[in-house]
């Protein structure tokens, strides 16, 4: 892909440009607050640098998982609650020294998972989803407890995975993202104030995992090499 400034490509800053512009003017346009836009925006700035194998997505990472475990306490969605603060917080850290320790010539040395390692994620995501959103359900005033669950298994197998290396986060990503989005839809049905921003920044991640497999499917294959 065609570099443009300081190593990134012009797709990345055409992208970091378009969702940073949809950001600021859906915070202008629907009053919303700084701190709102501030999730928003780390978040973009964190899965951009996680494609392209950046440890600095470590650091935008910790401000976004504390900023948004607040908007899904607010938001009735206590699976995401506690998926960010008690398994985010600590995986930024792991994955920040994991990722520090494999580098090749300072490129991040990426990797990728045979036929039965899939077919175990595929379970795990299944069977992990019915049985958290089984519990959730229990749970006074949550909302969308399943769509809650899934997005909440895809996240932490999707993390472990890329901690690990393994270009196939990008696919759980892809499937994550597209719940995720639906599952904002619904609480901006419900009349949440935060919902149409996070729609926007979902929407964001979404396209940045199809870019993430592609780019890290070549750095796979290059480590391969």
């Amino acid at each position: 892909m065609k570099k443009g400034l300081g190593g990134w490509s012009l797709f990345e800053l055409t992208w970091l440009a378009l969702f940073t512009g949809i950001a600021i003017a859906l915070t202008v346009l629907m009053k919303d607050s700084l701190f709102g836009f501030t999730v928003f925006i780390t978040g973009v700035l964190c899965v951009v640098f996680a494609a392209k194998g950046n440890l600095t997505t470590y650091a935008f990472g910790m401000y976004n998982t504390f900023g948004y475990a607040y908007l899904a306490y607010v938001n009735g969605l206590f699976g995401e609650v506690m998926l960010n603060l008690l398994f985010f917080v600590p995986m930024n850290v792991i994955g920040f020294l994991m990722w520090r320790n494999h580098r090749d010539g300072g490129k991040l040395s990426m990797r990728q998972m045979d036929a039965r390692g899939l077919l175990l994620v595929a379970v795990a995501c299944v069977l992990g989803s019915v049985l958290l959103g089984f519990g959730l359900s229990f749970i006074p005033g949550q909302n969308s407890p399943y769509i809650d669950a899934v997005t909440t298994v895809l996240s932490v197998v999707a993390t472990m995975l890329m901690v690990k290396r393994f270009k196939e986060q990008w696919l759980v990503y892809i499937v994550l993202n597209m719940f995720t989005v639906l599952l904002w839809a619904i609480r901006t049905l419900e009349g949440s104030p935060d919902g149409v921003l996070m729609i926007v920044m979902w929407s964001a991640y979404l396209i940045n995992a199809v870019y993430g497999y592609y780019n890290w499917n070549k750095g796979a294959k290059e480590s391969l090499a």
